[in-house]
């Protein structure tokens, strides 16, 4: 009889721990099906809301800056003129040049130390790839912060402005990479703006070598 039991206690025990197998397999291939599609959709999510929050962040710190520094295109280039009025080069003023992109640096890098805990609410149905659940849903934190330092350069660019005439533009150029995270997903977005910071038309021809950034 007790042999019988001990038999039968032993079948029932490995048809539980069958089952639970199957329910164990039935679940990580659930949360790996959930996983594929939230993924993708989460990372397109976290994309958005961290170039927003970081667009934000710089725009009103360049404006903010542009603003106390009314600076003109005379600021940062010399075109050079022959006795004829042609143009015959463009020189960098390099001292404002690396002064715009050392100061801005430092203002943007503290205007994302300030705003270090930003976050968004993303509800959950819009981290599913469903269009009926888009919207709805408890919402989830979104944590958004700076991953490294921003980066400031100013760039320069010639286009034609017309019959004989060239727009040379001095832009900002930043880059910023931008970690944001949501339970059990972490993102790394990187970001980059332009501002246009000063701009003129020159008449003539622009020489090959004018103007170099450094």
């Amino acid at each position: 009889m007790k042999k019988r039991r001990r038999s039968r206690l032993t079948l029932r025990a490995r048809a539980g721990m069958a089952v639970l197998t199957v329910i164990i397999i039935l679940i990580i291939a659930a949360f790996m099906k959930i996983d594929s599609a939230v993924q993708p959709v989460a990372a397109i999510q976290a994309e958005q809301y961290s170039k927003i929050t970081a667009n934000e962040i710089i725009s009103s710190a360049v404006a903010e800056y542009l603003s106390e520094n009314q600076y003109t295109y005379n600021d940062f280039a010399a075109v050079l003129y022959d006795e004829e009025g042609s143009a015959v080069s463009i020189e960098s003023v390099t001292y404002n040049i690396n002064k715009v992109q050392s100061e801005l640096t430092l203002l943007i890098n503290s205007e994302f130390e300030k705003n270090g805990d930003s976050s968004a609410e993303i509800p959950l149905g819009s981290l599913t790839s469903s269009h009926m659940l888009a919207g709805k849903g408890p919402h989830i934190n979104l944590r958004i912060c700076p991953a490294r330092d921003a980066t400031v350069k100013l760039t320069s660019n010639f286009e034609s402005a017309g019959i004989n005439q060239t727009c040379h533009r001095i832009s900002v150029n930043v880059t910023a990479d931008i970690n944001s995270s949501i339970p059990l997903y972490t993102f790394e977005t990187k970001t980059s703006f332009e501002f246009l910071l000063a701009e003129n038309v020159i008449v003539g021809d622009v020489p090959d070598n004018s103007f170099k950034l450094t």
